[in-house]
């Protein structure tokens, strides 16, 4: 009798929504979502759930967010392991200044891509915030930049400008209203800038990066791209397994990181 395979609750908590889903060690059995505010969605999801047998988070949203995830793991007697980033990790080696700085979601995304890609490319997670993060040829995270994020950048525009209103706007060409034109100057500032990451990247590689998308507006983004672009909706989720694989495999003594594309 083959003895089935350990649980995973797999949880990325973003600043907006809280990603999740529970995977057997070959495929996803669940997956979910719900905004940060949403405490009570979570709760009645996770309470039919079956149990894990580890909890694997990665969390950028703050203090109060944290308490409010331990209070709903504490159904289960498991301690979470909450994701920081590392020097190196399932190929990918970490750059950045404080290896540690680097926010957990941006670091399983690119263990994601590098898993994906095993090549240079751009990582752009256009979420709350977008991040443009740069993979070289041999899995060297050269580093990133943070841009406000599509909502942001219209919301702070029509704050601090008197005569502006919110609305809601539509990419144009040629916006021929205010709120067309706040919101096609978002998406344009947002899709300039990949591409400037992408002409460095392209330097410094000697040939252009595919560039791997997620985030909540990655579909926006996509069709303004000159770019070789995919579009992967759970890509934390899937670097986040990997993670776990590898720290897993770290304890046993082998070494391997096994991607799971669905």
């Amino acid at each position: 009798m083959t003895t089935p395979s350990p649980l995973l609750l797999i949880v990325d908590s973003g600043n907006t929504h809280v990603k999740w889903g529970l995977h057997d060690g070959s495929s996803w059995l669940k997956l979910g979502v719900a905004a940060q505010t949403e405490k009570a969605l979570l709760e009645r999801e996770w309470q039919d759930l079956r149990e894990p047998a580890r909890i694997v988070v990665s969390h950028v949203a703050g203090t109060g967010a944290k308490a409010d995830l331990s209070e709903l793991f504490s159904r289960w007697r498991i301690e979470p392991q909450w994701i920081t980033a590392v020097a190196y990790q399932c190929g990918v080696r970490n750059y950045y200044a404080d290896p540690a700085q680097l926010g957990s979601d941006r670091w399983a995304a690119l263990v994601a891509a590098w898993e994906l890609q095993r090549q240079g490319c751009l990582v752009v997670d256009a979420g709350t915030a977008m991040t443009v993060d740069a993979l070289s040829d041999t899995g060297e995270f050269l580093g990133g930049v943070i841009i406000p994020g599509i909502d942001m950048m219209q919301s702070v525009l029509v704050e601090h400008t008197a005569l502006l209103q919110p609305g809601e706007g539509r990419f144009c060409d040629y916006p021929d209203s205010t709120a067309d034109a706040i919101f096609s100057g978002a998406v344009h500032a947002l899709a300039g800038a990949v591409e400037r990451m992408a002409a460095l990247l392209t330097a410094t590689l000697g040939h252009v990066p595919d560039c791997i998308l997620c985030g909540g507006a990655a579909w926006q983004l996509q069709s303004r791209l000159n770019l070789n672009v995919s579009v992967m909706e759970n890509l934390v989720l899937e670097g986040l397994i990997l993670i776990a694989r590898d720290s897993m495999d770290a304890a046993t003594g082998a070494i391997k990181c096994i991607p799971d594309y669905k």
